[in-house]
This record gives structure tokens, sequence and C-alpha cells, in this order.
């Protein structure tokens, strides 16, 4: 079935190519909107975060919903009776008819359904991790910066206001020059298994799973329940483990309020390698060089059961939060609630940066007029890069030191090929 476009929908494409002769430097929406009018939005993923992204879409006009689980896909088509059902999200990314696209996979899936919705022209929001693999962030940003549509990776708690006021307080240099930085998550945990080989033996394919499906762009096995639902995240080849998970919204304060980029040299230890799943724990160190005002800074990141060995900074640091030493002074933040200055002497900034109308309506309103969004894959890219470092120093088994410019492990060879990955056939981005 060949699905026509609307008659307000116009060509983006050939617009974007308008644009660029002209050099339009702002990205437009994909049709225009008048004040009441609502996105067409094909929805990806519609049970755990994907039912919250689902739900966060209800004021718009979602138009099909994807999911491998016809149990799940039939719940999101009883909350939205006109939309179009697909197991495969490479079918309902054909469609014309859409303006925007809401991706909320397993990890291994986000590079190759964001890279297609983009490349089709839509709007993007996509759960974090942005991608499974360095390169696969280096290509999203690139398409994304090529096609010049709105675009917003799932931290929800980029515009907290918790969070918004402690970068106000790292980007002001209230506490002088921050030399080191600690973050903490005490996943996995309880919450998915780590540190565990693939699973063996063969198990009856549940009736309402795509089993195939599922596996996408990974190597094809047999179906196991040790994988899904959510304990995907700690396999290498689905998941990025802890630091995947929680360090895209932990460290997010650091990347931003820091200015954290430029050549790094990334250390990881923990429990010997397992080929088949990420640690039960793991302590990363990311050294950052001078960022124009800000001088070098070590970033310091614990997962699992793996703490601090300075007992200070142990009694300091919040647990899944952060703590910031600076000159004058330190801060600590749990994670979603606001940042409490250790000491006394330090004052925090006036607020400057602007309250937020919510993650998702800040994505909503870019796809309609072109405004900023905050975690844009223009920020989420280079940001993802740096944490799944952690990841490919880890498995490196070495220190590791990494060139943005070049995508490139420049003291070790062989650690490269752990910056990118295979996809199965059918599954290429």
């Amino acid at each position: 079935m060949v699905h026509q476009p609307s008659k307000t929908h116009l060509n983006r494409r050939n617009f974007v190519k308008a644009s660029t002769v002209f050099s339009v430097p702002l990205f437009v929406p994909s049709r225009v909107f008048g004040a009441n009018e609502r996105l067409d939005v094909g929805v990806i993923g519609v049970a755990g975060r994907g039912g919250a992204n689902l739900s966060a879409m209800g004021g718009q006009n979602v138009v099909a919903v994807c999911d491998v689980d016809s149990d799940r896909l039939a719940g999101a088509k009883n909350k939205h009776p006109k939309a179009v059902e697909y197991a495969d999200y490479r079918k309902l990314l054909e469609r014309s008819d859409i303006d925007a696209a809401v991706i909320s996979t397993p990890d291994h899936h986000h590079a190759p359904a964001t890279l297609r919705a983009l490349r089709a022209g839509l709007h993007v929001y996509c759960e974090k991790p942005l991608t499974h693999s360095v390169e696969e962030a280096r290509m999203v940003a690139s398409e994304a910066k090529k096609q010049g549509v709105a675009t917003q990776m799932g931290t929800q708690n980029h515009e907290h206001p918790g969070y918004l006021r402690l970068v106000e307080i790292l980007e002001s240099q209230t506490l002088g020059q921050v030399r080191e930085a600690h973050i903490i998550t005490d996943r996995p945990g309880k919450w998915w298994p780590q540190g565990i080989d693939a699973p063996t033996g063969k198990h009856e394919i549940p009736g309402n799973l795509s089993w195939d499906l599922w596996l996408g762009p990974a190597r094809s096995r047999s179906y196991n329940p040790a994988y899904m639902p959510f304990k995907w995240r700690g396999f290498w080849d689905f998941g990025c483990g802890a630091i995947g998970d929680m360090a895209i919204h932990l460290m997010d304060p650091s990347f931003w309020g820091l200015k954290l980029g430029g050549k790094v040299t990334v250390s990881s230890q923990g429990p010997d390698v397992n080929a088949d799943s990420a640690p039960t724990w793991m302590i990363t160190k990311f050294e950052f060089g001078r960022r124009g005002k800000y001088a070098p800074v070590d970033v310091y990141w614990y997962e699992g059961t793996a703490r601090p060995k300075d007992p200070e900074i142990a009694k300091n640091l919040p647990m899944n939060g952060s703590l910031f030493i600076g000159e004058k002074g330190k801060v600590a933040c749990t994670h979603g609630q606001s940042p409490v200055f250790i000491g006394d002497g330090v004052e925090a900034p006036a607020p400057y940066l602007p309250e937020s109308p919510g993650h998702h309506a800040q994505w909503i309103a870019a796809c309609k007029t072109g405004s900023a969004t905050g975690s844009n894959f223009a920020y989420a890219g280079p940001f993802t890069e740096i944490v799944l470092l952690g990841n490919v120093a880890y498995r490196a088994g070495t220190p590791i030191t990494y060139d943005p410019k070049a995508m490139s492990i420049t003291n070790n060879d062989a650690a490269n090929s752990l910056l990118r990955k295979d996809y199965r056939l059918g599954w290429e981005i």
C-alpha cells in the first residue's frame, strides 16, 4: 500500500536543497503548521520508555505505531485506534505522510531506525543512549545536520531545574576551576544482569513476539527469555551496559557545564572482560585537556558495586549523582534534584538558563517552528561518543587516547574496531 502525503505536506527535501543554495541557516518544519495543528507522528516502540513517549505524543496525531510485541502493539492501538500498526519499523518509515518519528527501541536499533528516519527527512526523538556505537553517534549527528530537522535525545532531566542550576554553577565557574568530577550509579545491580555469558538452549518463541525483528541488526541466535524484557541492556550485542544507561543522564551536567570535548584519554578498570556482557562494576577515568577558559579536568565514573577509594569523596558523593571539586568549593547533586554546596563561602549565581516547557514539548515546538532543543543530536552525538568510550577502554583492556577530529584511537590501533559494529543483511546503516 502506498501512503500519499496530505495536501498540507511540502516536499521537504526539495525545500532543504533550495535552502542550502541560498544559505538559509535554520531548519524549517516539514510543513507549515497553524497555531493548533498537530504533528503526524510515527511511534516506534510502545512500552516501557516507549509507552511514556507515546503518552507524551497524546496531543499530536499518532498515525502509525510499531512494536515487535503484538500484545503491546494492541495496547497502543487501543489508545490510538486510527493509527496503522507495524511490527517492522522499516516499513513504517517508508510512509510519506508523517512529519516525525519517536524511537524507543533497545539500543542496538537506535541508529538503524534513526538514520532511516533522518534520511526520510523526518524530525526525530530518540531515547538514550543515542546510539550503540561511537561510529553510529558520529553518523547520526552528521545526518541530522545534513537534513536540518528537529532532533532530541531522550534525556528527560536535561532541563530539570536542578540540573539547570548545576550547569550554571559549573559554566560560570562559581567553584573556580573544577579539576575533578565524580559520578556514580548503583546500576546494574537489581536492574538487569551483567558479567554473565550469553544464555544457551532453545526456547519456544512467544506467539506475540517477532523475534527476528527484535534481533534486527544483531547477529542471529535462538530466542531466550534471558534477553527480555529490558535484560538485554547488559549484553554487548544489544545494550551499552550501565554507563550507556545512566551516564547519559548523570554526566549530562558535566558535559554541558564543563564543556567537555577535545582529545581525551580514557581508562577503565573492572572484572575480567566477558565477551558477551558488560561488567558487574567498572571505574572509568576520562582525562580532558584545557577547553578554552576551562582547566584540564578528570571525570571519574563509578558503576555497580564500584566506589571511590577516597573516603571523603565517597562520603560526599550521592548515589546516582555527582560531585564536583573546584578551587573555591564543592557541589554535589543527586539525579533529578537540586545541587547542594558542601561547606560555606560559595553561593550559586543568579539563575540565567531558561526554564523548559518539558523535554517532549520542547521537541514538538521545534518540529513545528524551528525553535531550539536542548539535547539535539549536534549535542547528543558528541556526548554519546564520550560516554561510550568508557566501554571501549574497558573492552580494550588498556587506556585509550581518542581524537574526535579523526574519530580514532591514536595509541591502540586494534581498539578502533570497538568504535564500530557489523550489521545483519537488510539492517545496514
